[in-house]
């Protein structure tokens, strides 16, 4: 406030209190801060300057900014990455077509992880944005229409049938299950990731707008396709099978297993119920994806409430999270009681939870470049143990069996563990059991793609193709299958069986990467 009226005495005409910066220790931007969750900022500053306010941060809907502007947050709304999501949004709002609305959800993936690696900019759920004048979507040629099956309804497959079938190719889309969505069915359940609801919903309309023929709940085999000119293979993928002895004994009285054994696809999405001691192995974006959703409590700030508003409840249990004064009252950040637990354990999970990767080093390093600090910190203020270096010896009635290999100042293993040997001084192979009462394989996926094969060999004249995780499935990777389809999309008629449509790499990236690989090994 003495900020801004400063400001304004010195001629501004109005004033945007964007908050934050990537620097800073709370997240400001990202798909896990509530929407509109810092327009009482602004609200704040009403009534101490005569001059407009513009307020932003997690406004990407309309309904969003009418409700911070009825609320009397603001006098205008800032936006940016929506814009990115959908150039023709406020065209949209103007015609009463929100729901068609393609919603930017937070993800950085695409946007601001791009610039710091210097990458173009673009948006993971519209890979056209910045790419305008390389990937355009034209009607397709009289003569060159196409009967199309697409054969999965995950990102991939939707973002390829809607662009194919608005160009006007004849497009019909299969999957399995009940509903749209793929992977993003179980995305959406984890606590900060809610706006994949939106992605799901966006794509539905655009099947209905674009005329795709929906035939879910079909499983597919070749002779289901046999009269179409091309088909596109979107299956998606499925976890890796982990190589792990497993001896565990079956308890009496039809008590099951004393250690249950479970992929990230039993608990995400058939719902099975977890213990209160659990180790997962693999520490990828799905790995901390379960870690987040098996120790979220009901006091945490994420909600079911309906998207389209500002949840005052769900603002006011984030800024409690992470310690941000609303009151102003110590220069914006609370002050803990002395008889509060210390930062790193008052939102501790009553489960105890391991979270281990084979690698040694940090864990996370894979995750988002300017939101992955927020998944560990999450995890972390959770209290979850974090293991790297693990060798994965057995599962037994005790629990998980691993080693490490650990190095101390001494050159001694930590008393409370036995070694089982090593020549060098400082480093020992230390043997530990977890015990815990649940293991949750999140060890990475493999493509699924049943229908290749077979298709390749049956159909000699006619084009199949592989996207998304059916073409590679490192980290379920949603910008690239995304991007895919939609080039793919764009080409269909002209393009050869096997042929791959991704963005590229820009020469700067490449370069940046090339001297970080060199500064490395000299290190």
């Amino acid at each position: 406030m003495e900020l801004a009226k400063g400001i304004e005495a010195s001629g501004a005409s109005m004033i945007n209190t964007g908050i934050g910066w990537h620097e800073a220790r709370i997240p400001t931007i990202a798909t896990a801060v509530p929407r509109g969750a810092f327009s009482w900022v602004t609200k704040k500053m009403k009534g101490e300057v005569s001059i407009p306010l513009c307020t932003t941060n997690r406004i990407n809907s309309p309904d969003v900014a009418e409700d911070v502007l009825a609320k009397g947050c603001a006098d205008m709304i800032s936006m940016a990455r929506p814009f990115l999501a959908d150039p023709y949004f406020v065209k949209k709002a103007m015609e009463k077509r929100s729901d068609e609305i393609n919603t930017c959800i937070g993800c950085n993936q695409a946007c601001l992880d791009h610039i710091f690696v210097n990458k173009k900019a673009s948006c993971l759920v519209n890979p056209v944005a910045a790419h305008e004048t390389e990937l355009i979507i034209r009607p397709v040629e009289e003569g060159k229409r196409k009967r199309i099956a697409v054969v999965g309804a995950g990102p991939a497959g939707l973002s390829f049938a809607t662009t194919a079938s608005s160009r006007g190719h004849e497009v019909t889309l299969f999957d399995r299950d009940s509903e749209i969505g793929g992977q993003f069915n179980m995305a959406k359940l984890v606590p900060g990731k809610e706006e994949f609801h939106e992605t799901i919903r966006y794509f539905k309309k655009q099947l209905e707008i674009s005329g795709v023929n929906v035939r879910l709940n079909t499983s597919v085999t070749p002779q289901d396709i046999r009269g179409f000119d091309s088909v596109v293979i979107a299956t998606g993928v499925t976890p890796r099978k982990v190589n792990i002895p497993i001896n565990i004994t079956t308890t009496g009285g039809g008590g099951g297993d004393k250690v249950k054994c479970y992929s990230y696809i039993d608990v995400l999405k058939n719902k099975v119920a977890v213990g209160k001691s659990v180790a997962i192995i693999g520490a990828g974006g799905i790995g901390y994806d379960v870690a987040d959703y098996i120790t979220h409590d009901n006091h945490d700030y994420h909600s079911t409430a309906p998207l389209g508003i500002v949840d005052n409840t769900n603002v006011q249990n984030f800024l409690k999270e992470w310690g941000i004064d609303s009151d102003v009252a110590n220069g914006g950040l609370m002050v803990a009681k002395k008889s509060e637990a210390s930062s790193s354990t008052q939102h501790a999970s009553e489960r105890k939870v391991y979270l281990l990767q084979r690698k040694k080093g940090k864990l996370g390093s894979t995750l988002g470049k300017t939101t992955g600090w927020i998944h560990r910190t999450n995890i972390k203020k959770r209290g979850v143990e974090e293991l790297s270096g693990c060798k994965y010896v057995e599962i037994n009635d005790e629990g998980l069996v691993i080693e490490q290999s650990l190095v101390n100042a001494t050159g001694k293993a930590d008393k409370a563990s036995s070694s089982t040997g090593g020549s060098d001084k400082t480093k020992h192979v230390v043997r530990r059991v977890l015990p815990v009462d649940t293991v949750i394989f999140c060890a990475g996926q493999e493509p699924l793609r049943d229908l290749h094969e077979p298709l390749i060999r049956t159909w000699q004249h006619r084009s199949v193709f592989l996207i998304g995780g059916a073409y590679e499935a490192g980290e379920l990777d949603a910008k690239r299958a995304i991007d895919q389809g939609t080039r793919l999309a764009a080409e269909i008629e002209n393009a050869r069986t096997g042929e791959v449509y991704e963005a590229p790499i820009e020469m700067g990236h490449q370069m940046m990467k090339f001297v970080e690989s060199v500064v490395y090994n000299k290190k």
